[in-house]
């Protein structure tokens, strides 16, 4: 029998209140929490309005999102008596609201900044709750939440973890306030989803987590049954105009989780209140449904939380099941016949046995989940057994030193490559028509994919994009900011708030190949291309399926000082990334890949259970014939430790390259050294020791965090 996955324990905070409790009152009252944004100041006209927490602990230096997110853990937490094993949290925003006005101030004390990126949410409630595990940020637009709970369902059914503290979080900040607007997609009104005279959307902010489970607690919430994926790979902000990928979601997770249309007695709505986007929901779920059940959207009643939104929904779909109570679609008065549908007006209590709950957010990126009273499925969904491992059948890479024939002809020299190649070489290998409005980012990373896919010789294009990335698209975030801030908050540009989302790049990438599968991006600071390639590990298909794992940074004059803690002002600005081509058939591959360790270095004896999962001290002496030792310059001095107790204490014999002296500074380094070692195995250019059976290569990422990922011929 396959793993049942259960919901231990809830958190959740946002406009409507604090706890289950509390919102679960605010809901059965069908009011709006929607009011005028008085968070920031404003220069210019009446405020928005927002769905803002109001009440929250203002005293603390820690970022708006980190408070958030860690008031919901806490509640989670209390269904729990360890810590996780691991935290898989989906944020968009993380520490900008403060990074905004530190940029404003003109502050230059990095120390200010060290909250900024994504990864410092989920690292930062890995702390609080004592996970000493994987701490993987995704960022997917506003389906982060959902997708999250989602890559947990996998990691728990797997057998990879027990526990898994899953969610999402998100505050209100400039970018997002003025951003939406800038696209017009704000209603000054409020929120009205599927409403005739709906106009858009209200920003919002919250967090809500869940504790998953494979262990059944004494009263289990709920049980999460299923989960599904797709991406549109239709428009950077715009969805498939016939709700194409939204359909394809909501049907695997009906398909993940054994059910049939029929037997979802409820569904949470997507429901922004933006002309389009309910459209296209609607023609989905007419689509999938004959009869569609009784559905409706909480965002009238809390707005748009973005990435927090698939999570918060998560914990309401769970309070549908445990209470028997479905909420209203606050702020819907009137019919729109191009919908032709009717969401509940009021919130009523009736048996619910299923809910499917859907997440759609820029990219195409979508998420579904459904959730179910515990053991109300007769029979488990179907077992997973294990998978077969990833394989590489393309790879490619870019440096200071150009595309991947130029960046390895240098490093297979022991050469440097640091730098940042001029932005037309960057992308000579793509059409004009294709980048002449992308930046930096997306530019590398396309020219990545394509390469990677040129390189493996396939005709079949991916069908689903991993990407990781420290700090995202720099280059348009700097550029809606400070035009933000030049024009008085008058003229925000709605093309850079479009590219500055994390999860921007790789769904370009899903455009140009038309990959409708996953696309997941996480952000891990210096371990964002492992944390892809565990995510890619997660959500591949059995079979001949195709994807595409990518690592890409962006150095960039003003931001990346400020915030990449590794890059000291004399440090020379560096960026880069790799890209790897990947399938679950190890027939005709270039090399075979796996991700055998991933945990805080706070772990007790981590060096030991490094070792020990790599295999042991016998077999680490005559497996290996290199180490990469990827050591951030942040954290020199202990991931400098950390090297050194390794080799002594595993007898490791092999040959060390600490990649990032050839590389130079950036967070995703580690996919250039995973190209690396690619192509030492698949060119035969490995150091001497490779007669006496040494044909693997690992690479091994120091600090904060220990990573290990072994690359091996097939």
């Amino acid at each position: 029998m396959g793993k049942r996955v259960y919901i231990a324990g809830a958190g959740i905070i946002s406009p409507l209140g604090k706890g289950l409790a509390a919102t679960v009152e605010a809901l059965q009252a069908n009011s709006s929490a929607i009011r005028p944004l008085d968070l920031f100041p404003l220069l210019h006209g009446e405020p928005l309005p927002v769905g803002q927490v109001r009440g929250l602990d203002e005293s603390s230096s820690l970022p708006r999102t980190h408070r958030l997110a860690r008031i919901a853990a806490i509640q989670a937490m209390a269904g729990g008596s360890q810590p996780p094993d691991a935290v898989i949290l989906g944020t968009t925003t993380g520490g900008i609201l403060t990074t905004e006005q530190l940029l404003r101030d003109n502050v230059g004390d990095k120390e200010l900044y060290r909250y900024h990126g994504l990864n410092s949410v989920a690292e930062y409630i890995a702390r609080e709750t004592g996970c000493r595990g994987p701490a993987l940020a995704v960022s997917t637009a506003c389906s982060s939440g959902a997708v999250a709970i989602a890559m947990a369902l996998e990691m728990l059914r797997s057998g990879k973890a027990k526990t898994v503290l899953a969610g999402g979080v998100d505050s209100l900040c400039r970018l997002t306030y003025f951003g939406f607007h800038s696209l017009q997609l704000v209603d000054k009104k409020g929120c009205r989803p599927f409403d005739a005279d709906r106009h858009g959307m209200a920003v919002a902010e919250g967090a809500a987590m869940l504790l998953l489970t494979t262990e059944r607690p004494d009263t289990p919430l709920a049980e999460l049954l299923g989960a599904g994926l797709s991406c549109d790979a239709y428009h950077p902000a715009a969805p498939h105009p016939e709700g194409r990928g939204a359909l394809m979601a909501m049907w695997a997770a009906l398909t993940d989780a054994g059910l049939e249309p029929e037997d979802i007695d409820y569904i949470n709505l997507h429901g922004t209140g933006t002309p389009e986007n309910d459209l296209v929901e609607s023609k989905a779920i007419k689509t999938l449904f004959v009869t569609p059940p009784p559905l409706s959207s909480i965002k009238g009643a809390m707005g748009h939380s973005l990435a927090a939104s698939g999570a918060i929904e998560a914990v309401v779909s769970a309070i549908a099941v445990f209470q028997n109570f479905l909420p209203a679609n606050t702020g819907w008065e009137k019919l729109d016949p191009a919908l032709g549908l009717t969401p509940l007006t009021q919130p009523i209590s009736q048996p619910v046995t299923a809910v499917l709950s859907n997440s759609f957010g820029f990219g195409g990126n979508n998420g579904c989940l459904v959730i179910t009273q515990a053991d109300s499925v007769p029979a488990s969904p179907a077992p997973r057994g294990p998978r077969a491992g990833l394989a590489v059948h393309g790879r490619s890479c870019v440096s200071g030193s150009g595309n991947t024939a130029a960046t390895m002809s240098q490093l297979v020299q022991g050469l440097p490559v640091a730098g940042m190649v001029d932005l037309d070489s960057l992308s000579e290998n793509l059409p004009p028509r294709l980048v002449r409005r992308l930046k930096r980012l997306p530019r590398m990373t396309l020219s990545l994919a394509a390469a990677a896919l040129a390189d493996s010789g396939l005709e079949e294009k991916p069908s689903a994009v991993f990407m990781g990335t420290g700090w995202g698209a720099l280059s348009e975030t700097y550029d809606f900011l400070t035009r933000l801030a030049e024009s008085q908050e008058q003229f925000p540009s709605p093309t850079d708030f479009v590219g500055s989302v994390h999860n921007g790049p790789a769904g370009q990438a899903a455009i140009m190949f038309e990959a409708t599968g996953a696309n997941i991006t996480t952000s891990g600071g210096d371990y964002s291309f492992e944390q892809a390639l565990l995510a890619a590990d997660l959500m591949m298909k059995e079979g001949d399926e195709r994807s595409l794992v990518l690592g890409v940074d962006e150095g960039h004059q003003a931001l990346s000082p400020l915030l990449d803690p590794s890059i000291a002002p004399a440090t020379l600005l560096a960026d880069g990334g790799g890209g790897l081509c990947l399938s679950r058939t190890s027939n005709g591959a270039q090399c075979l890949v796996r991700v055998p360790f991933y945990q805080s270095s706070a772990t007790e004896g981590a060096i030991d259970l490094l070792i020990e999962t790599l295999g042991g001290v016998q077999i680490l002496k005559s497996k290996y014939a290199l180490v990469l030792a990827g050591i951030p310059a942040a954290v020199r001095e202990e991931g400098e430790a950390q090297l050194a107790r390794f080799v002594d204490q595993s007898g490791c014999q092999a040959p060390v390259i600490r990649y990032r002296e050839l590389t130079g500074e950036f967070a995703s380094a580690s996919a250039v050294a995973a190209v690396m070692a690619v192509s030492f195995l698949t060119e035969r250019q490995l150091p001497a020791g490779e007669e006496d059976g040494k044909n693997a290569i690992l690479v091994l990422g120091l600090g904060p965090y220990l990573s290990a990922m072994e690359f091996s011929r097939p």
